[in-house]
């Protein structure tokens, strides 16, 4: 199976990165922080940060390409289907205070990386948010490449420096299991279009 047609791999059961709840770096992320306006969640899968961040009161939103992965969103949590949507990232538009990512980039080949900056940076409005939590080292099996595509604390910083200002970094106390050390969590502001 291409890994990468993610509808299909909804439509197989094959997704690995679903563990059945929310991201636990960004709901420790939320304990001491939150966010304001609206939120956008790319890459959103069946919705369980979407679902969180509502939780606490958060204005969210998610997006995915895959239609089955909405469809289960939207089953998941029928009192939120409406903040599900099915759409390509580098077409969707609209103007958002912050965006939470998770698995996001990392599921997307390393050349399309600032195409994702560029999508992101447009669906931001001036000195939105951007917090993220990355995969700086995922577990790979000899001879795999990804995804997940890991990017390197350096290279996240190069990546994003032209048009955000880091507000924070850190290593996350909680993570999935198997996931401990593997992730970096970073707040972003964006400071130019």
């Amino acid at each position: 199976m291409n890994v990468t047609d993610w509808n299909q791999a909804y439509q197989e059961n094959f997704t690995p990165w679903d563990k059945g709840l929310p991201s636990p770096p960004l709901v420790e992320w939320l304990t001491n922080n939150t966010l304001s306006g609206s939120v956008l969640v790319p890459g959103c899968g069946v919705g369980h940060d979407v679902a969180h961040l509502v939780s606490r009161g958060i204005d969210a939103y998610g997006l995915d390409i895959a239609p089955t992965a909405v469809e289960r969103a939207k089953a998941h949590y029928p009192q939120l289907a409406e903040r599900f949507v099915c759409a390509d990232l580098f077409e969707f538009r609209g103007q958002y205070d912050a965006i939470v990512e998770h698995t996001c980039l990392c599921a997307l080949p390393p050349e399309w990386r600032t195409k994702y900056r560029d999508a992101v940076t447009s669906l931001l409005k001036p000195g939105g948010l951007f917090v993220g939590v990355f995969f700086i080292n995922p577990e790979m099996d000899p001879g795999e490449t990804g995804p997940p595509f890991g990017i390197s604390p350096d290279e996240l910083t190069a990546l994003f420096a032209e048009h955000f200002q880091v507000l924070g970094s850190q290593s996350p106390t909680a993570a999935y299991p198997g996931r401990e050390g593997r992730e970096s969590l970073r707040v972003m502001q964006l400071t130019s279009a």
